[in-house]
């Protein structure tokens, strides 16, 4: 009777296929495919030759607060690095005691670089304690260190959007922007009630601490910053990691932005050649812009310049300057073939399931921890699916 089901069952799937223009190839596939997949031993988990998932955590996070990350298979962990210079014995206290706790720290992002990405004075002085930094977290084999290159972080333009069940999504309009922006400190996950009243659609002026700046002001010192550190990244077998411009706004207070387009990505990478030049692969920037994620994957891994990756999800409405962060489950970006093309690249390096999204218990209790608990289940999920079919097709 079992056999008779299952002949009936190949049958029709045999029809199905003949009418999609497919044939019993695809049906022996598909049947050698499931076996395969059914003899792959689990768990399925990371390793030195698989992507590593990771958390972000306070530098100076608690024990109780390490352990929570342990509880739920969070091995690795990024921070923010200290002050500039780094010294190889603070780089390696802080590394030590997550360690001592059972994590790894696979990544830390060095502080805004003010002097160098304006040409102030004192730039010089900063390149030198970047790459002082550099060579401390060689030292302590830090292998990644992060960094954004924003001219001006144009925040002001993010609002709240119900999602499912009355949490909160994370809206975006370039058109929208905040009249007392100057005042406002946006940040995740919290994001004020914006009232609309106070919001106009116009240039918002630039600050006096921060510009107006071209474009080719920007590339020219991004160029002399790379220069002088990539070559010290590369001796102390370190990557270095450009964040593109998230959101991607054209202009930001008066100033171009030049991590905001593939474009952009694309000439970051030739300024100087080299593994330790790479970039945050960031699958919803790559969507905010209107491109296609996996071509822009496809792009940086064929370089070897993918040193970090931020694993998101949102809904575009116009590329670039209008669009919905939500769930990772929920948006446009196909999360799996994202997870999937990074596996089949032997990707080692960190995934960051970022941006948590508003919800009743985060709420209850505070801060944002089982918002990024849930991203964390769902990307461990497409990594264990992914390595589960590149084991059952080697």
């Amino acid at each position: 009777m079992s056999s008779r089901r299952s002949l009936l069952k190949k049958s029709a799937l045999l029809a199905t296929l003949s009418l999609a223009g497919k044939g019993a190839d695809a049906i022996a596939g598909q049947c050698t495919t499931s076996a395969a997949v059914e003899a792959v031993k689990w768990p399925v988990v990371e390793g030195l030759e698989t992507p590593k998932l990771t958390l972000n955590i306070p530098r100076d996070a608690t024990e109780a607060r390490m352990r929570m990350h342990k509880q739920f298979g969070d091995d690795y962990v990024h921070m923010s690095g200290p002050p500039l210079p780094w010294s190889e014995e603070g780089v390696r206290t802080v590394m030590d005691r997550f360690h001592a706790e059972g994590l790894t720290v696979i990544n830390m992002m060095l502080p805004t670089l003010t002097a160098i990405i304006y040409n102030r004075p004192g730039r010089d002085e900063q390149i030198r304690e970047v790459q002082d930094s550099l060579r401390a977290a060689g030292a302590v084999k830090l292998p990644v260190v992060e960094y954004n290159f924003y001219g001006h972080r144009l925040t002001e333009g993010y609002y709240n959007v119900p999602g499912r069940g009355g949490s909160g999504y994370l809206g975006y309009d370039y058109n929208r922007k905040m009249a007392d922006a100057a005042d406002d400190h946006w940040a995740y996950p919290a994001v004020r009630a914006v009232d609309e009243m106070a919001l106009a659609p116009r240039e918002l002026e630039p600050l006096p601490e921060e510009g107006p700046h071209t474009a080719e002001e920007l590339w020219g010192n991004i160029t002399y910053f790379l220069e002088a550190v990539i070559p010290v990244a590369e001796k102390a077998n370190v990557r270095m990691a450009l964040h593109p411009n998230d959101p991607p706004a054209p202009v930001s207070r008066g100033t171009r932005q030049i991590m905001n387009s593939f474009a952009g990505w694309k000439r970051l990478v030739r300024i100087v050649d080299s593994p330790s030049n790479g970039m945050t692969f960031d699958c919803g920037v790559s969507n905010e812009l209107g491109e296609n994620p996996l071509e822009v994957l496809k792009y940086l891994a064929d370089r070897d310049r993918i040193n970090h990756v931020h694993y998101r999800n949102d809904i575009v409405e116009t590329p670039s300057t209008k669009y919905v962060e939500v769930f990772p489950d929920n948006g446009t970006v196909n999360m799996f073939a994202v997870m999937s093309e990074l596996v089949r690249r032997k990707y080692r390096l960190g995934i960051f399931p970022e941006h948590p999204r508003k919800n009743d218990i985060d709420d209850r209790l505070g801060g944002d921890f089982v918002s990024y608990l849930y991203n964390l289940a769902y990307a461990r999920g497409m990594l264990q699916a992914s390595l589960t079919l590149q084991k059952a097709n080697a």
